[in-house]
């Protein structure tokens, strides 16, 4: 007898790659026009032009873990196995893109700011989200088993992303070094295309990126969760056939 997949059907599309090359396009055009097209910010000059990966990466950090606190709500409530594989994925993702922003903040702040790092509160808030997150990483990987796995680590998702909107509004409620934030409607027109591309093609990467990792994960809980194959006993020695 022929034993069922738990997880579901894992065939392979085309999808997923063509959101990663939708992805590579815009933020090659959009990195273009940012870098060489659009003109020089007046008060930061040259140093603004990192605002066209920065601010993208922002955003898209922001909701690929909002992603990973609907899958772990999601999970709880339907205990279906692929959005616990869509957890998973949303998460790692979330802290690259998570760990690329702190390290884009470092850069843009060492020009504007004189330092590399300060206590801002926007920095540290999301400092502490991209260590939050990777404590739920931790969590996944040293829990063998799949249910306690995904339990666990849904509660710590949805724990961990209470640090998402005190992020958001850290420039909002505290006095901060950090520059309110930034969107198509409040920078210049000449700023917005590459803004806007940038912002797409991280989108897209970080669907990609997703949507592959999450068929990773799949692949690997429907090992986990597939029943050994029942063996026939053999005849014992001297036993009548």
């Amino acid at each position: 007898m022929e034993a069922t997949n738990p997880i579901g059907n894992h065939r392979t599309n085309a999808l997923p790659h063509v959101m990663v090359g939708l992805g590579v396009a815009c933020l090659a055009v959009g990195s273009y026009l940012g870098l060489f097209v659009a003109p020089p910010e007046t008060f930061m000059g040259n140093v603004q032009r990192i605002m066209y990966v920065h601010v993208p990466t922002a955003w898209n950090a922001m909701l690929a873990m909002t992603f990973a606190f609907a899958c772990a709500l999601i999970y709880l409530f339907t205990a279906s196995w692929k959005w616990d594989a869509r957890l998973e994925a949303s998460i790692e993702v979330g802290v690259l893109l998570a760990f690329m922003l702190c390290m884009q903040g470092s850069i843009w702040a060492k020009p504007t700011w004189g330092v590399w790092w300060d206590w801002d509160p926007r920095l540290t808030t999301t400092a502490v989200l991209l260590f939050a997150f990777l404590g739920v990483m931790a969590l996944r990987k040293f829990v063998d088993d799949p249910v306690k796995r995904a339990v666990w680590s849904s509660v710590a998702t949805i724990i961990a992303y209470v640090d998402v909107p005190i992020v958001y509004f850290s420039v909002k409620w505290w006095n901060s070094l950090h520059q309110t934030q930034s969107s198509p409607a409040t920078v210049s027109k000449s700023f917005y295309l590459p803004l806007r591309l940038n912002a797409f093609g991280i989108l897209f990467l970080m669907t990609g990126f997703i949507m592959l990792r999450a068929r990773l994960a799949s692949l690997r809980l429907a090992d986990e969760l597939t029943p050994p194959p029942v063996q026939e006993s053999l005849p014992v020695a001297g036993e009548l056939a």
